[in-house]
């Protein structure tokens, strides 16, 4: 087996710059083979760029890569990889350019096995004890390149990307402290109960369990009934799917084949050990994270990528929180832990209530969070009278310091000035607004502007939001070409044919009239309609 020994990395603080993982182009003479599949496109990511970029253009400059590799001069991970493969030994036409691309390019491979050396050891354990393939141990490099604050245009988040509706199903919860999509335990566990969910429902078929995993067993299931309406074959390669799940499972069988033999891919494999990268320790009280990085004597950015399910500045305030340390550094962090009171965990300002305050006003004064300051002042409600003093749990350092909050890396993200972008503004969301009435404003794809501010389109506004919009000095923003006109209801119009009609969704359609979707819009009623003259005729 082809095993590389890498020096430790030089760990240092950058700038979050969140990529995706690289389109993969075909041979031309393979391109009418995979016809169906669009690879300009083929994965993006709200914090990456609006495509994927060749790996010699891309220099996955994510602040993960320059982090400390796990390095071993005994035995690595790969042999437990390579022991409970399934997909290694399918052959097909579709998987050929897959090949042919990661052995093209070995350093993206390369990358992908760095990243995923805080992880792949957890996850493989979980894997060994739910008896599932280890093949699974890669998907992430496909759902997230092993980048766990990766977050998709369709509002997926975490190593696995599970997105909200799925996320609810499993019960990981999302508040102001935490993602539970982004904890590497918590999600895998999620996946493995997923992915073995779904290898049931199909009869025991991964390709299918995993296709399903990509676009929904509902999906999944209507291809194949529809194929056995047809009398077609239903095995996967038989089905009409989306193109991205198409191309999603080949993606996986190259990346297990070239695992399972990467000698005769000419790919070496990175001395991952076979041994965990990190601890647990449950904590009993809200820690700072700049105070836990302190104790631990480990890097503020180490702690955030070994928990990257952390929003804030500081630990939930909940008991029995499991905090993942680096395993080489538990004992120091335990002791030192020990030695500091509950009440030092954490800094204090004393806050005396003025006349017009709220409390939630003075949580986000601070930056801190209304459930905690009502939990540590003993308060029933969020009712504060003047005068009164309160205690205010807060950050220990500037935010600055914190730079893998979910405020930093936002911060970030906004301030990435995509190529070809000159001009950067900053715009405050309205009353009405939506992703798409701010992009046609500005010139620019709801996709791009989602991608700027680290959202997905799919994700709501709130009025008073900070965004940040970037455009090439020459273009002249769209403001001017933005109406507002008046449109009176004609005989069998409906709000469909409208939106259609003026070039708007009927989202904004019923915002702008504050309409009821269901009940009928009448003849002679008028709705306001914000159109963008360019692009209608009257």
């Amino acid at each position: 087996m082809g095993i590389k020994k890498r020096l430790p990395l030089i760990i240092t603080t950058g700038v979050l710059i969140l990529l995706t993982a690289c389109s993969m182009s075909p041979d031309k003479q393979e391109k009418n083979v995979l016809k169906d599949f669009d690879f300009t496109k083929e994965y993006q990511v709200v914090t990456g760029g609006d495509f994927c970029y060749s790996v010699e253009e891309d220099k996955f400059d994510h602040p993960i890569d320059s982090l400390a590799v796990v390095v071993t001069e005994d035995t690595t991970i790969w042999p437990r990889v390579q022991a409970n493969l399934v997909l290694s030994d399918i052959e097909h036409k579709r998987v050929t350019p897959y090949l042919k691309w990661y052995k093209k390019n070995p350093d993206y491979l390369s990358r992908v096995q760095q990243r995923s050396a805080r992880y792949i050891f957890a996850i493989v354990e979980l894997l060994e004890k739910h008896d599932m393939p280890t093949d699974l141990a890669l998907l992430p490099i496909i759902e997230s390149a092993y980048e766990p604050f990766s977050y998709s245009h369709g509002q997926a988040s975490g190593l696995w990307q599970f997105i909200p509706m799925t996320a609810k199903r499993f019960k990981l919860q999302s508040d102001w402290w935490k993602d539970d999509r982004r904890d590497t335990l918590m999600a895998t566990e999620s996946a493995i109960k997923y992915l073995s969910y779904l290898h049931r429902y199909f009869d025991g078929d991964w390709m299918h369990a995993l296709a399903a995993y990509n676009a929904g067993e509902g999906t999944v299931r209507r291809a194949i009934n529809k194929n056995k309406k047809l009398k077609k074959p239903t095995d996967f390669w038989s089905l009409s799917l989306p193109k991205e799940t198409k191309a999603y499972v080949p993606k996986l069988i190259a990346l297990s084949t070239i695992f399972n033999d990467p000698d005769a891919f000419e790919v070496e494999l990175l001395a991952i050990a076979d041994e965990p990268y990190f601890e647990t320790v449950h904590l009993d009280a809200p820690l700072d994270l700049a105070q836990a990085a302190t104790l631990a004597e480990t890097p503020i950015e180490e702690l955030y990528y070994l928990n990257p399910d952390l929003n804030q500045w500081a630990t939930p305030p909940k008991n029995n929180y499991s905090f993942h340390i680096p395993a080489d550094k538990k004992a120091t962090f335990v002791e030192a832990l020990a030695k500091l009171p509950k009440a030092d965990r954490i800094a204090w300002k004393r806050h005396t209530i003025k006349s017009g305050e709220t409390l939630s006003g003075i949580a986000a004064q601070y930056k801190s969070n209304t459930t905690l300051i009502r939990e540590v002042n003993q308060m029933t409600s969020n009712r504060i009278l003047k005068g009164q003093t309160l205690m205010i749990p807060t950050a220990q350092d500037k935010a600055i310091e914190y730079s893998y909050s979910q405020s930093q890396r936002l911060r970030a993200v906004q301030a990435r000035q995509p190529r070809g972008s000159k001009n950067k503004l900053n715009y405050k969301v309205k009353s009405g607004d939506s992703f798409w009435s701010i992009a046609k404003k500005y010139q620019v794809s709801v996709n791009s502007l989602a991608k700027w501010n680290s959202k997905s389109p799919k994700d709501p506004l709130r009025v008073g939001q900070s965004l940040v919009i970037w455009q090439d000095k020459s273009r002249k923003t769209r403001k001017e070409m933005i109406r507002k006109i008046h449109y009176k209801v004609r005989s069998g119009d409906s709000l469909a044919r409208i939106s259609n009609k003026f070039n708007v969704s009927m989202g904004d359609l019923i915002k702008w009239n504050d309409i009821n979707p269901k009940k009928y819009i009448y003849k002679g009623q008028s709705l306001k309609i914000f159109v963008d003259v360019t692009k209608i005729s009257f």
